[in-house]
């Protein structure tokens, strides 16, 4: 069951103790391992890539394009960040959860985009914070794997035909946290952002106030608190922003599950367009 909520008012969540949140996180990993892609066929549509930065930081990714390229058109581009438990150097993981909606035959028809889901090495995060703590600042440099993501996304604007107005960013937990801070480092790379189940600095949600964006959290999630998601809209409310946020009632970590089945959020992503 879907629930918009129009602002975080003064309902009160109860904190898990420590342990019970560093518990959760470990379930959340080890369902993530234990799971397999839903369309095999439409996992082994993204090819894979490596980059290498001029860091000489080597990223592994995935990448979708158009199945069919238009001479003259330039497409959408969609960056997926996975979470903590599809971290690794197989770059095969990082496309369990969600991304292969986007591959499949109608998804392609109805979207023509390039995705890329890169892989987050072990032992790194998209941004280098606590997942568990109520709040953060965010890290003055961006994470050695999110400042390759940037590279990345600024060599693919000048190999390939991508519409730089229609930059989509996305991601689930540790993907979502790395979904926050992308966009509140570079505003003026997206036309919209979708995270899911995560958590940026409220403190700088002036920057990112006419970056449309749909937060997606489980009200009964115990890795990622759910006043992450809760501060960060309040946060965007406040500097007049008009965010939309889905909290799912009853739903524990996994809010990605129904987040990325949902067809109104593709019609939204889609339809947003940087001026």
């Amino acid at each position: 069951m879907l629930r918009i909520l129009p602002a975080f008012s003064s309902r009160r969540v109860l904190s898990a103790t420590p342990f019970a949140s560093l518990f959760s996180l470990f379930l959340a990993i080890l369902m993530s391992n234990l799971a397999t892609a839903a369309d095999p066929a439409a996992r082994d549509r993204f090819t894979n890539e490596l980059f290498l930065s001029t860091s000489s930081s080597a990223l592994k990714y995935r990448q979708l394009a158009p199945a069919k390229l238009e001479a003259g058109k330039k497409y959408p581009l969609v960056i997926f960040l996975h979470g903590a438990g599809e971290r690794g150097n197989d770059n095969k993981k990082q496309l369990i959860h969600g991304v292969t909606e986007l591959a499949t035959d109608a998804m392609m028809a109805k979207y023509p985009a390039f995705v890329i889901a890169p892989q987050c090495p072990e032992g790194k995060k998209w941004v280098e914070i606590d997942w568990s703590a109520d709040s953060h600042m965010m890290p003055a440099e961006p994470s050695e794997p999110l400042a390759a993501v940037f590279e990345l996304v600024d060599t693919l604007l000048k190999t390939k035909p991508i519409d730089e107005k229609r930059i989509y960013i996305t991601g689930l937990s540790m993907g979502g946290y790395g979904t926050w801070d992308a966009i509140q480092r570079r505003p003026d790379m997206f036309a919209a952002a979708v995270p899911v189940c995560g958590g940026g600095d409220p403190a700088l949600a002036k920057q990112i106030q006419f970056t449309p964006l749909w937060a997606f959290h489980g009200d009964q999630d115990q890795a990622v608190k759910v006043k992450r998601s809760r501060e960060m809209i309040e946060a965007l409310k406040g500097v007049g922003a008009e965010p939309l946020y889905t909290e799912y009632k009853g739903v524990g970590h996994d809010s990605w599950t129904e987040t990325y089945k949902n067809p109104k959020l593709y019609e939204w992503l889609f339809a947003q367009r940087r001026e």
